[in-house]
Formats: C-alpha cells, structure tokens, sequence
C-alpha cells in the first residue's frame, strides 16, 4: 500500500453490512511507542519517540508526537525540531517481538488462516470462523476487546471482502477503531482516495499518473489500460487498474512473516577506518545472529548495508555454503562482503548486517561430512555450544555479561542508534 499518511481517517463503523466481508487487517497502534508507554505509564498523554542518537531515524512515534509531523523514518533530528519537548526512548527489539507473539497468539485463537506481514500487523480470513464466533466485524471487535483487556494496548481492524481494502480501512479508523467496507461500497469506498493510497503507487510511479491528471483512486479506474501501459508499464498497469476496481484475489496465507532479520547502527562520527567498521559488523552480527537463535532459526544468507556521509547506501549479500545461526559465521561472512568492497577512505555513518533465506533450525538440512576432524577445528564444533551459552549469560545477567574481547572498549558507550528489524514480503 502507499504512504498511510495520504489516507484520510473515518469513523468507525460497527453496523455495517459485512456479508461476504471475511478478511480482516488487524493493525497495532504505534506499537513500539505503545509498548514502551505500558513499561513507562508516567509518558502516558506525552509525545514519545522510539529511536535514537542525533544522526538516527525516528523507529516509531505515539500519536501526541504525530500531531507535530513527526513520523517513522524521519532524522531524529528533524523530530526535536518539530516536537522539542519529545521524550526519547531507544528501541528494545527483543521485547516488541514478545509483545507480537502475544498479539499473533490472540489472533491464531481466532483462525488459523493469519498472515503476518510484521510485528504489529496481519490479515485474516474469517470464513471459518463465522459459525462458531459469529459475523466478520463481531469477531473484530471481539479481537480489539481481547487485545486491549489482555496486553492493554490499542489495534485498528479494517473489515473487508479483500487484503488491500481491508488494510485500507484499517489505517482510516486509525487509531483504535474498526471500519466495515461492505462488498456493495467498495468502489465508493476507494475512489475518493488519493492514487499514492494504492499497493505499488510510490514517487516514481506518481509522477507519470500526475502528468496524466490521475489524481485519485477513481481517476485510475477510469484510465483507458491501455494508456497505464505506456506511463508505468504493462505488469504495474495492471496490477494497478485491477485494485482500482477493487480486486484482488490473493488470499491469506499463514505464513512465517520473518524473511529476514537485520539490525542498523548510525554512528555517532563517521567510520573512516575499516578497525572501526568491522568492530561495528562483529557487534552487529552477534546481535542479530542471537535473534536468529533465539527465534529457532537458521539462515543460508547474510549481508549488508553500508551507508555513506553522501547518504549513498550500497548493499552486498552472500549466500553460504550450510545453513548457519552462529555468530562467527555471520561475522566471517560479513566482514568478507565489506572487504571486497576495497573502499577507499571511506566516511561511513551507518552498518547494518542482515540474515535471510531464514528457516526453522529443525527443517534445515545438515551437510554430512565424511571426517569432520579434517575439516572443523574444535573451535568450529564448539562454536554452537559457545553461544548459546553466551545467550543465556546474557539472558540471565543483561546485554554486557559476554561480549568479544574487541567490543569491551564499547561497554560504558552506548550505541547512537540501533534500528532492528524483522522484514516480510507483503
């Protein structure tokens, strides 16, 4: 979907007629902001920015901070500028992902069929549902009851008879609300809406629909396709033309959302050394490879992103020869990808290490080797034994308990900013 920012919000509607309405997006309201408010309930009222550091970007904001054009993404920066008197809160990743099992678990009581896109949001197919907890905006409302009664946080639930107008409807009744899109209202529904509103309309696609007077959503619809061919190509035009008119015959999948699982770090200073930068992926790669761990996981790719003073950001992956959740691994395989970039006297303001092609531990094939002796130091056999040892010290004793001897310097530091996330295809 386009920017939720061009969405105009509408009140809810509980009486709608929602026959034939079984998809439901069920969206958490700033959700890491929330989160963070339920630990620290004196900022209750306040603006609250999830982010950090002078050169980071803002992770999410609560509503009091949106009503200053604060939004995710934008420079932490720009953010005090427009809201000075917001209060920071560095992001705790690990506890956003319990909190999402929370929600998803509340979500799977209702139907199996739930698919994820991130930590705060999923669809839901319904139909088989419908018997044994009643209607489709029901079930929604009984949704938000439980989620609110039992983690005391807010969604927003978007009622519709497919994916895109259901989570259309769901960012128009935002915040905690719940919006019904009968199947007969569809197109007057949508049509009003601004083009940038729709799945695949970003700035560049924009430009060539604003020059054709497309505007909205219904000047879209009534585009000659032959003529979105020719502005923004034939698969675009129509993939395009088809939500205009409300279609969209995806169903929902159940699905792991997690297809990748990254952590970024905007330096304080920029890195002009490759010491300085590799201290940085080694801290990086032991963060998100613990993640991977303790998610159960194992991944057969790694990257990274590394982002210029210029802000030019380029990225590299490999994929590995075995699947892998060791620290080591990751590490060796992302200070590899940085060295054959062969920069020279860089200025780097942002790391970022990734894993994905991510699997469970317990699906992974294991490659059988004839004499591991002759290919695996100890130290590669005892490696797994290491970290999760690692892991639990941690778990037991807090973040600094083990760390590699290189980063011991960093402990009375802490970071500028840490942005980690958990990506899916949508």
């Amino acid at each position: 979907m386009g920017r939720s920012a061009d969405i105009p919000r509408a009140e809810g509607r509980f009486d709608g007629d929602d026959t034939g309405c079984s998809i439901l997006h069920v969206d958490m309201d700033a959700f890491y902001a929330s989160v963070e408010i339920l630990r620290h309930p004196e900022l209750r009222g306040r603006p609250v920015i999830v982010g950090g550091g002078a050169r980071g970007v803002v992770s999410a904001a609560s509503y009091e901070a949106r009503g200053f054009g604060v939004r995710s993404a934008m420079p932490i920066g720009q953010a005090l500028r427009r809201c000075p008197a917001a209060v920071i809160i560095p992001p705790d990743h690990a506890r956003y992902a319990e909190v999402s099992a929370d929600v998803m678990s509340i979500l799977r009581g209702v139907t199996p069929l739930v698919e994820p896109l991130s930590l705060d949001e999923a669809f839901l197919d319904v139909s088989g549902a419908e018997r044994r907890l009643g209607r489709p905006a029901a079930i929604a409302a009984q949704i938000r009851a439980d989620i609110r009664d039992r983690l005391s946080l807010t969604c927003s639930v978007g009622v519709a008879s497919t994916k895109f107008v259901a989570k259309v409807a769901s960012a128009r009744c935002k915040p905690d609300g719940l919006l019904v899109v009968p199947v007969d209202s569809t197109l007057d529904f949508l049509h009003p809406l601004p083009v940038t509103v729709l799945w695949g309309v970003g700035a560049r696609t924009a430009e060539p629909l604003r020059r054709l007077g497309v505007r909205t959503i219904g000047d879209l619809a009534k585009t000659p396709v032959d003529v979105l061919r020719r502005a923004v190509g034939e698969a675009g035009a129509d993939h395009l033309h088809a939500l205009s008119w409300g279609r969209d015959p995806r169903p929902v999948q159940d699905r792991d959302p997690e297809k990748s699982i990254s952590a970024d770090h905007t330096t304080s200073v920029d890195l002009t050394h490759e010491a300085e930068v590799r201290r940085e992926l080694l801290r990086l790669a032991g963060e998100v490879s613990e993640r991977v761990r303790r998610r159960g996981l194992v991944a057969r790719t790694v990257g990274i992103k590394i982002r210029f003073a210029d802000f030019r950001t380029i990225t590299r992956v490999r994929t590995l020869s075995s699947w892998t959740d060791s620290t080591a691994v990751v590490y060796t395989a992302a200070a590899d990808l940085y060295r054959c970039l062969r920069l020279d006297q860089p200025r780097i303001r942002l790391v970022g290490v990734k894993c994905e092609n991510l699997r469970s531990a317990s699906e992974a094939p294991e490659q059988l080797m004839l004499d591991t002796s002759a290919v695996q130091s100890p130290v590669d056999v005892a490696r797994p034994g290491v970290d999760r040892a690692a892991d639990t010290a941690k778990g037991r004793f807090g973040g600094d308990a083990v760390r590699p001897a290189t980063l011991l310097a960093q402990v009375r530091r802490a970071p500028q900013d840490s942005s980690t996330s958990d990506h899916n295809s949508a």
